[in-house]
């Protein structure tokens, strides 16, 4: 389409659950309820491990991050996903669709180091025991830490800044729950090939490689704890690792079959209900993992509440 033939859109309708319209109500409650226990949740995990000297380790430096972390990649997208369930008007601006995609993407790529990062620490506390407080030392964890925030930061610039220059002219209703590179690009008024190869690639750089290395490093882990001879021995090193584990699986189960793939056509229910999974559940779901699975964290909770004289 010739330039002079096109108005460009300055908002898109975020169309959400749209076969759910009859329990926007429910939605909303179940929607509000998770959030919020998502950040009561989270935050608690942050404030113990900040608050207890006892947990002032590598292990749980990562685990605190990953908690304020969830703060944050929640907040771009739930806020404005319970405003549009209540809403007849489910529209976003243009610069705040991009703004969206923009920290959604990029707290996700520092989830992924971040979870990466964490597999390392696992690694070298089981594989290489002796050498591990002299590897991990706490300025090394700091830098780890900030260096998955700068690189998750910088992630989705390249992306961004292409789809800021592409024309929206015609259709603005965004098929999703949430802006997002996929159905954005759906919108444009001009061959996209260019945005979904870059997307692809850079998806696949980042997704995949973080997963490879977060296995071969369980991979390493696997080996070391069966060499273990006592069964005891072996579930004490399982029992480090199960949290985190479980939260890999269920983050990158949902953005692998998201996120990496070459196509330009989706199923809008299977895309809705992976976000779902995604954007919603593993962030709710973490507090529940590192508390309920880790007896330390519970013990730390525990004194927290008996110095605020809640416990006996």
């Amino acid at each position: 389409m010739k330039p002079g033939n096109w108005s460009q859109v300055t908002e898109f309708i975020i169309l959400g659950f749209p076969l759910l319209q009859g329990v926007q109500a429910f939605l909303f409650l179940l929607l509000f309820l998770i959030y919020l226990t998502t950040i009561l949740g989270n935050l608690l995990i942050f404030l113990v491990v900040f608050l207890d000297s006892r947990l002032h380790t590598p292990m749980y430096l990562f685990v605190s991050i990953l908690s304020l972390l969830e703060l944050g990649y929640t907040a771009a997208t739930i806020p404005k996903m319970l405003s549009n369930l209540l809403s007849e008007k489910k529209t976003i601006s243009f610069s705040g669709c991009l703004l969206q995609i923009y920290f959604f993407h990029s707290l996700g790529a520092t989830e992924c180091y971040l979870l990466t990062a964490m597999a390392y620490d696992r690694y070298l506390a089981i594989c290489q025991p002796l050498h591990y407080p002299i590897r991990m030392t706490p300025a090394l964890c700091v830098k780890i830490a900030v260096g998955c925030w700068l690189g998750g930061l910088a992630g989705p610039v390249a992306e961004i800044s292409l789809v800021s220059h592409l024309p929206f002219c015609g259709p603005n209703r965004i098929q999703h729950i949430f802006c997002d590179f996929p159905p954005v690009l759906s919108l444009a008024c001009t061959d996209t090939s260019i945005n979904v190869l870059v997307d692809f690639v850079i998806n696949s750089c980042k997704i995949l490689a973080t997963f490879l290395l977060i296995l071969s490093s369980y991979v390493q882990i696997t080996c070391t704890v069966l060499s273990i001879p006592s069964a005891a021995g072996k579930r004490k090193a399982f029992s480090t690792c199960a949290s985190h584990l479980t939260v890999v699986l269920i983050f990158y189960g949902s953005i692998l079959f998201m996120y990496v793939r070459l196509k330009k056509s989706y199923s809008l229910d299977y895309d809705r209900a992976l976000a779902v999974v995604y954007s919603v559940l593993t962030p709710f779901l973490n507090p529940f993992i590192y508390s309920l699975r880790n007896k330390e964290i519970k013990e730390a909770v525990r004194r927290q509440l008996k110095r605020m004289g809640i416990l006996k």
